[in-house]
């Protein structure tokens, strides 16, 4: 910078020499100095002016670089915030069916369960065990100790089941199981050998009078053969401890099962809750 104010100075000595040699007055080259100092300010103006045009320019490209990250950056957030959007809708849209059909299935139990509740005006429980809805027959009104043979009042009531069933066009078509229960005495021998033997022909029994023709001399309970089943549990599930006669007089029962459609396979229990 020093070299440029030399040469200018010499410049203007210059042009001063030059100035003063054409007869030119001192106020003149005042005058003179005036104007060329004034170019030299606009000069200088102009290069600021450029250098901070120049500098915000640079400023300017860095923030719309900085701004297309971002926007950048704001796509991929964006897709993936509509993507999580589409999921969380598909996934309400997939509870609200799951709750309609969860109400369906509970009105289809409150509705079977309804038509249940007259055995219990037969002193008959209708109730909810292992995720089975069940009726439960007192062993000893069915059959004497030790025997599976029929006793006359439980062939009555027996009946009366069968005719809840048969008359119900929705209960008539379901399928069911009958299951034989005793407590933990021990069996003293006798063509069943153990209380597997007893429960089984006794669950066999109550099924076979069940779907008897009721146009036999004795008839039975007239219920379809391809709906209903027989099973034997013996002493391997009870419904109270074997530790008073009363409750061993409940242990000794057996049970209609309505065995569950696909849909229902859930936790009834939650349902009468």
């Amino acid at each position: 910078m020093n070299w440029r104010r030399a040469v200018s100075l010499a410049i203007l000595s210059l042009s001063f020499v030059m100035f003063a040699a054409c007869g030119h007055s001192e106020e003149e080259w005042q005058a003179k100095l005036r104007e060329n100092q004034q170019l030299q300010d606009n000069l200088n103006a102009e290069k600021a002016a450029h250098q901070k045009a120049k500098s915000d320019l640079d400023e300017a490209r860095s923030q719309i670089e900085q701004l297309g990250l971002k926007l950048k950056k704001a796509g991929g957030d964006l897709s993936t915030l509509v993507a999580d959007l589409a999921e969380q809708k598909a996934a309400l849209e997939k509870m609200r069916k799951d709750k309609d059909a969860l109400e369906a299935i509970r009105k289809r139990f409150e509705l079977l369960k309804q038509k249940l509740e007259s055995l219990t005006k037969l002193g008959l429980n209708v109730t909810v065990r292992k995720n089975r809805m069940m009726i439960q027959l007192p062993g000893d009104v069915l059959f004497d100790s030790g025997r599976v043979d029929l006793k006359k009042d439980g062939k009555e009531i027996l009946l009366k089941v069968a005719e809840v069933i048969r008359n119900d066009k929705d209960l008539a078509l379901r399928s069911f199981q009958v299951a034989g229960h005793t407590d933990n005495k021990p069996l003293a021998g006798g063509p069943f050998r153990d209380n597997w033997g007893l429960s089984v022909m006794r669950a066999r029994e109550v099924l076979a009078f069940l779907v008897k023709s009721t146009e036999e001399k004795n008839p039975g309970g007239g219920l379809p053969t391809d709906r209903w089943s027989a099973a034997g549990y013996g002493e391997t599930d009870p419904v109270a401890a074997n530790d008073t006669p009363e409750n061993m007089q409940k242990n000794r029962r057996v049970e209609l099962v309505v065995m569950p459609n696909v849909e229902e396979m859930l936790d009834l229990k939650s349902l009468t809750k």
